[in-house]
């Protein structure tokens, strides 16, 4: 078994397999049978079973003649140990054939363990080809989680902490864009079709003149959802700065936890944001349509209905989902931080200005159907959510005003 491919950005995407890995652990040693002996510790094979349990003791064989094989701690993995001339070093090559049996973080954690007892260390690792997202994420929790550190923090800080723990970019720069597989279909598809732009991905400062321009999208809707999202941030960061609060080192699992429902949210929501523009274009589409004959102005009529009913249904979602905002941000006003409570108020107004907003967005768009009952329900439903926010908000404001105001006189 030999890896001769030594160029990472090689590869093209088509050959990826999200469920395989191949990597190279670069060890402190020109030992090739310290890294061979390493690996039969390792990989599932093994190696194979010696009298007296010594290097130097007989091979033991079955009854058939064939060696009998000590099983190494690491499932669906292959592995060998050579010298590299190009780094002057050994190293350890291993092949996961299935990472949802062994993660790379495990393999890692394993082969250090390993080396560590025969007095070696690993002094960077190199990934052949690509993995996926996830696997890169998984990773990033794992060491996360070993530093009793909030994994409520954005993906592109949790696949940094994984790079950085296994020592991905000490052997040469990890290119994120070509040794990640979803970064790899992501810009293969850009190059053959142009993507759309989304809004989220603009700067604050062209967000903003975005919306200021002769344009209805990025309209209300759009800002209510990025009201919403400002509002899960914020909840967010008060549970990251409290698990990380001195004195607080217990807890730090518990503001782990409400911060990593905040992320989940705040990826929510800001996917609302661009599916709010769509919305809205998309209802632009249908009143554009031919509209000359009777069967034309027949399917232009069930486009608009259609298209205004997302429209509808879109800013119910950011509704709905921009109250989960007020479960996180009560909880950071209650348990967090003292010293971040106001920050907590802030995104509970965040969240009531994004109810409020979407659901006159609900009810704007409701009006226009035809279909008078599921109009009624859609503003029902809007009108429920809005009158519970305002008790929500009312909460939360106050219990920080108590937090702010205790013991001042």
């Amino acid at each position: 078994m030999i890896i001769e491919e030594r160029n990472v950005g090689s590869a093209s995407c088509h050959d990826m397999e999200q469920h395989k890995a191949t990597i190279n652990f670069h060890l402190n040693t020109t030992s090739a049978r310290s890294a061979n002996a390493i690996a039969g510790d390792v990989r599932e094979a093994g190696r194979p079973m010696r009298e007296g349990n010594l290097p130097t003791g007989a091979i033991i064989y079955d009854d058939l003649g064939q060696p009998m094989m000590k099983p190494g701690t690491l499932k669906s993995t292959e592995a060998f140990g050579r010298y590299v001339d190009e780094y002057g070093i050994a190293e350890l090559t291993m092949t996961i054939t299935d990472l949802d049996v062994t993660p790379i973080h495990k393999a890692f954690d394993e082969v250090c363990r390993y080396a560590q007892s025969r007095g070696i260390r690993i002094t960077g690792t190199e990934l052949v080809g690509a993995v996926s997202k996830k696997t890169l994420i998984d990773a990033g929790k794992h060491f996360l989680e070993k530093q009793h550190r909030s994994l409520g923090v954005p993906e592109d800080d949790i696949i940094k902490i994984a790079i950085k723990s296994m020592g991905l970019d000490t052997v040469k720069p990890f290119n994120m864009r070509k040794q990640v597989i979803e970064y790899l279909l992501e810009d293969e598809k850009r190059e053959k079709e142009e993507a759309p732009r989304k809004l989220v991905d603009l700067s604050v400062k062209a967000f903003t003149e975005d919306t200021t321009r002769e344009n209805p999208a990025p309209g209300g809707g759009t800002i209510a959802a990025y009201m919403g999202t400002l509002a899960a941030a914020l909840g967010t960061m008060v549970a990251n700065l409290s698990s990380a609060k001195l004195g607080w080192e217990e807890r730090w699992q518990e503001f782990s936890d409400w911060a990593a429902m905040g992320q989940d949210l705040t990826t929510t929501l800001l996917h609302l944001t661009d599916e709010d523009a769509i919305a809205y274009n998309r209802l632009r589409t249908a009143i554009g349509m031919p509209n000359v004959n009777e069967q034309e102005k027949a399917l232009r009529t069930e486009a608009i209905q259609e298209a205004t009913l997302y429209a509808a249904q879109v800013p119910l979602r950011t509704m709905k989902s921009a109250m989960q905002a007020f479960i996180i941000c009560k909880a950071m006003a209650k348990e967090g931080s003292p010293a971040n409570a106001s920050d907590a108020g802030i995104g509970a107004l965040a969240a009531r200005a994004a109810v409020i907003g979407a659901g006159l967005k609900v009810k704007l768009n409701a009006r226009q159907l035809k279909d008078h009952t599921k109009a009624k329900e859609l503003i029902s439903e809007a009108q429920d959510l809005i009158s519970r926010s305002d008790l929500h908000e009312a909460e939360i404001l106050a219990i920080v005003n108590e937090k702010l105001t205790s013991g001042y006189h």
